[in-house]
């Protein structure tokens, strides 16, 4: 603003000074022409001179808006035109974004009429006809924006989503590799072909793929590693199915590796570490994953590796494993196992016992105790009461897609139910997937008949024995306190 005010000063003051210098000169001039004479001072020519130019200007102009009367009305009625479709054009997209196909329609139809720019309006009337369920037109859409560079990577996307709903998955991993030749560093094209990939068995390219994503940063760094380790898992599984074990057991490794809380990984190395004969190093395989994954894959692979033949060493072998992780439940239930093969009844009790009230005690736990009560005692009320309470209790943890909730006979990188890629996980089912079948219980003489009393404590006075030093507790099933016998629930 102050510039302007001393630009105009500036001026002002020139033109005083000029003024002011041609009054001090006037100067004389006269002109003749065909017997006219006219005499006047030279400012008053210059005045008149720049008066007759500014009317040749103004003429000039005149004429020029007459001669160009048509092409700017017609460049205004362009312009207008334009407006009125880029306004429908807006409309429209609202039109969608609120779910209104009628109106969506309505105004592809005006801006098609009215732009002479197809992307724009081949997208909206794409939309529009998804939006009112005519996807053979929006297909017709999507397709004609292949034909244009600046659309081609829009209308694939409309068409890769397109085959997703109607499950054609060749077509679908097709275009997503079309897309991803444009695009090779678009974060969804790289997922999402790296899903297809995976889901094909292409376990190499989808390996490519998701080392592409991390390198971009199309993931999150957790999300990477995990998809990484399900990767090699899978690519181990098919190693294994292939015949080559070596193979196998190196990427299993690898995947452990990449997530060391990846329990399927934790699981499949183990067995992997136990079938190559390599039992002590997978005894301190499972000592090192325990505290973090406890799993009862491994504790048994455990109690394989540890290479007792007695049931009584077995069960102090599997005292030190628990001692890692005291408190989780796998430990109590693998420590309960242990001991009923070692026919500790009142330690099984005791193990049982200590799994806190809750969504931890599943019917598993409830199974087992009914299975002590029958190796100890046969068949009882309090046997009947432990199976109906195994019934109505939460159901066990297993293989279960975190997507669908579908449970598994075993760990796969993709869920046979949904489809998703990396959601199975060791879990509680949401909801039991099937009727626990309940064993049917056979005459008392059928059963397994319960060991005397004195062959028990000889049993009992043999763990003491071996672990002396960590003085396992030795009281024989009568001194043990009785577990108070359930009641079956209110049907």
């Amino acid at each position: 603003m102050v510039m302007r005010g001393l630009i105009l000063f500036a001026v002002i003051a020139v033109l005083s000074a000029v003024a002011a210098w041609f009054a001090e000169t006037p100067g004389n001039v006269a002109i003749a022409w065909r017997g006219w004479r006219i005499d006047t001072t030279f400012a008053v020519l210059l005045l008149v001179v720049a008066v007759i130019a500014v009317v040749v200007a103004l003429l000039y102009r005149f004429w020029r808006a007459i001669v160009h009367t048509p092409q700017t009305l017609a460049r205004m009625r362009r312009e207008r035109r334009q407006r009125k479709g880029y306004e429908a054009l807006t409309r429209g997209l609202v039109a969608v974004a609120a779910g209104d196909p009628e109106e969506a329609r309505r105004q592809a139809s005006a801006a098609d009429a009215r732009l002479d720019e197809p992307p724009l309006t081949l997208l909206l009337s794409a939309q529009a006809a998804q939006l009112e369920g005519r996807e053979a037109a929006a297909r017709d859409y999507f397709t004609a924006m292949l034909d244009r560079h600046e659309t081609e990577f829009l209308g694939l996307r409309g068409l890769i989503i397109q085959a997703e709903r109607a499950g054609d998955s060749e077509t679908a991993l097709t275009l997503t590799r079309r897309a991803h030749r444009l695009r090779p560093r678009t974060g969804w094209v790289l997922t999402a072909l790296f899903e297809k990939e995976a889901a094909a068995g292409n376990w190499s390219a989808a390996e490519r793929l998701l080392r592409d994503a991390m390198r971009y940063r199309a993931l999150p760094g957790t999300d990477a590693h995990r998809h990484h380790a399900s990767v090699l898992l899978q690519q181990a599984l098919a190693k294994d199915m292939a015949g080559d074990s070596a193979g196998a057991l190196k990427l299993a490794r690898k995947a452990l590796d990449e997530q060391p809380t990846f329990r399927a990984a934790a699981a499949d190395l183990a067995e992997r570490t136990l079938a190559a004969g390599k039992h002590r190093q997978a005894v301190k395989l499972v000592e090192r994953l325990w505290p973090e994954v406890p799993h009862p894959d491994l504790a048994r692979v455990y109690g394989t590796a540890v290479q007792a033949k007695d049931p009584l060493r077995r069960f102090q072998a599997m005292e030190r494993l628990a001692a890692l992780n005291p408190d989780h439940p796998e430990s109590c239930l693998a420590l309960a196992r242990a001991a009923l093969e070692a026919r500790l009844w009142g330690e099984a009790r005791r193990h049982l016992q200590a799994i806190p009230e809750g969504p931890a005690r599943t019917a598993r736990v409830y199974r087992l105790m009914a299975e002590v009560e029958d190796a100890e005692n046969g068949s009882t009320p309090e046997l009947r009461a432990w199976l109906a309470r195994a019934a109505d209790a939460p159901p066990d943890p297993g293989w279960v897609c975190g997507s669908c909730g579908a449970v598994a006979p075993g760990w796969h990188a993709i869920c046979g139910n949904c489809g998703a890629f990396g959601e199975i996980d060791w879990r509680t089912p949401p909801r039991a997937m099937a009727e626990i079948e309940l064993p049917e219980v056979e005459a008392e003489a059928e059963l397994p008949a319960p060991a005397p009393e004195a062959e028990v404590i000889a049993e009992e006075a043999a763990v003491a024995e071996i672990a002396a030093p960590a003085a396992p507790s030795t009281t024989s099933p009568e001194e043990a306190p009785a577990a108070a016998p359930p009641t079956a629930p209110a049907r």
